[in-house]
């Protein structure tokens, strides 16, 4: 059974699946809705999505203010550094973000509810990301979060002299200060 951890901010979830390996490779089961509802998650999962990007691309910080959508993380090939900013005003997590390494090796998946801001970092040559999501696209509701916003402060690993590559949209976010938020 895959083994669900909270993280710093405690409705991030990080989940071990059970791998099974043998000589041929391995098996896992990365979503069982009685296991996830067992851990507390309860969410329908209405969508899933699958990103391929090459090494220091920057993809966020992205969410939508209405059809807001939970995320379930993970890591196909190669490895990310995830980030989730809760953008939950009630929380006493409002503001604050919480990072994990998602990667092919460690099958670590991250549970991000509705309510979070998500984005992530390519630190491997190459990775393919997929992730299921609790409501559909939104273009109208979907917003962005500059990544680098001063008053996030996320602490992403890119090297000295590295710049990442950041799509247009990701360059005309908005700071955090500014952006619409949830009650």
């Amino acid at each position: 059974m895959s083994h669900f951890s909270p993280t710093e901010i405690p409705d991030v979830l990080s989940i071990t699946p059970r791998v099974f390996e043998d000589h041929r490779g391995f098996f896992m089961e990365t979503y069982q809705k009685q296991v996830f509802s067992q851990a507390g998650i309860l969410h329908e999962f209405v969508q899933d999505n699958h990103s391929s990007s090459g090494q220091w691309t920057l993809r966020g910080l992205h969410y939508q203010v209405t059809h807001t959508q939970g995320k379930l993380v993970r890591v196909v090939i190669g490895e990310i550094f995830d980030v989730a900013v809760d953008l939950r005003k009630s929380s006493p997590h409002f503001g604050k973000w919480v990072g994990a390494i998602l990667s092919d090796k460690n099958k670590t998946q991250l549970w991000i509810p509705p309510g979070f801001a998500h984005g992530f970092l390519v630190l491997s040559k190459h990775a393919d990301v997929v992730y299921k999501t609790t409501d559909f696209y939104d273009r109208e509701s979907d917003r962005t979060i500059y990544w680098n916003d001063p008053d996030l402060g996320i602490l992403w690993p890119i090297p000295d002299g590295i710049q990442p590559l950041v799509s247009e949209k990701d360059k005309s976010g908005t700071l955090f200060s500014k952006a619409e938020v949830f009650e």
